[in-house]
């Protein structure tokens, strides 16, 4: 179910730099998403759909990352929802990555 309320208790706008200091970084693979909106539904402050139907990262500045590869830090209070979207992506596109690279979630882990 995608939820049209953008509340701060949907989407924190007004997190701590100590709650955006995740060492993990969150990425998407256009190429692979189906458009299914998992990841939008368990975690909005980090994605979110754009016009095209396919869901995109978005920055602690709200704005979407649509360059390929693009990738944001995954919020302390959230990490535990990136990686389910993660894990449970149907499309099996998200990437959440450590900061040597290698992945903590997502397709080959």
């Amino acid at each position: 179910m995608v939820t049209e309320d953008r509340s701060s208790v949907a989407t924190p706008t007004n997190l701590t730099e100590a709650a955006m200091a995740s060492t993990l970084r969150v990425r998407i693979d256009q190429d692979a998403c189906t458009g299914d909106g998992l990841c939008v539904q368990l975690a909005p402050a980090v994605f979110e759909f754009d016009v095209d139907g396919l869901a995109y990262v978005k920055g602690p500045d709200g704005q979407l990352r649509t360059k390929t590869g693009e990738s944001v830090p995954v919020p302390l209070p959230l990490v535990d929802d990136v990686i389910a979207a993660a894990d449970d992506c149907p499309g099996t596109c998200i990437y959440v990555q450590r900061p040597d690279g290698t992945l903590e979630a997502g397709p080959g882990v």
